[in-house]
């Protein structure tokens, strides 16, 4: 049985980056201590760029055991590691270069290939760290990521999974390879097989252009064609929406319809 969804809202950015960086301490140190290590995917954009930071300095920072961290990435721009919109390049400028995380426990989506074949190497990069360990079994393995975090577009996109694209409704593959017509590029994310087994998923929104998009959203009607972001349900896990202010000021006393739950 889905749980309800949890809608956070918060004064502003920066209180919503510091729930979001609590957040990700609090888990990890529940998973290394369950089980010995802790995998989360990251978003890229503004809002986790300034959780990022926090994470890589004091207090935050000496509160994990950054060694026993797996850092993965829910969706990546083609372009080389070093691209300025590189989502990696990001998140190694804010977080990893900060911090103790031996290389072999950071999975970049190696974009610099042709985009299907990144998504097909990435794919079997998850496959490899989700069975390792594991006894074979019948079936495909569950991608059970402790903590996904993502972001919204102000078109309701979240990961790369744009609207009107065949990545929402996709069943079967872990990561996809997805052009975007308005961006014109392509984009590798991983789909909502990946993101609705996950333990944990956390969407860190803000700002005033995104407020109606959220309303949309959490308060709309059921249309994952349109609204990307409402695809994103977890089966067996939470789902939590951190909002600014600004972003959530039309849902300001409401809660999201557990009809957006499943």
């Amino acid at each position: 049985m889905k749980k309800p969804p949890s809608l956070q809202i918060h004064i502003n950015v920066e209180a919503l980056a510091q729930a979001a960086a609590e957040q990700f301490v609090t888990l990890a140190q529940e998973a290394i201590a369950r089980r010995g290590r802790f995998s989360v995917a990251l978003a890229g954009g503004s809002t986790p760029r300034r959780t990022y930071t926090l994470l890589g300095h004091e207090p935050f920072a000496s509160q994990v055991d950054w060694t026993h961290v797996h850092i993965f990435w829910g969706d990546e721009r083609c372009v080389p590691p070093d691209h300025p919109e590189s989502n990696y390049r990001m998140a190694r400028e804010t977080l990893l270069d900060r911090l103790p995380i031996p290389v072999t426990n950071v999975h970049r989506i190696p974009c610099e290939q042709a985009p299907e074949q990144a998504a097909m190497a990435y794919e079997a990069t998850l496959r490899a760290f989700f069975t390792e360990g594991e006894t074979p079994s019948e079936g495909n393995p569950t991608p059970r990521f402790d903590l996904v975090l993502l972001g919204m577009g102000e078109d309701g996109h979240t990961a790369s999974l744009f609207p009107g694209t065949a990545a929402i409704h996709e069943e079967e593959r872990w990561v996809v390879a997805t052009y975007v017509e308005k961006l014109r590029a392509w984009r590798v994310t991983l789909t909502p097989v990946v993101l609705n087994a996950a333990a944990h998923v956390t969407f860190l929104v803000a700002g005033e252009h995104k407020a109606r998009r959220l309303q949309e959203v959490l308060m709309g009607p059921y249309q994952p064609d349109r609204l990307p972001a409402q695809i994103v349900r977890p089966h067996h896990g939470r789902l939590t929406w951190l909002a600014d202010a600004e972003a959530a000021r039309f849902i300001r006393g409401t809660r999201v319809p557990e009809s957006h739950t499943g």
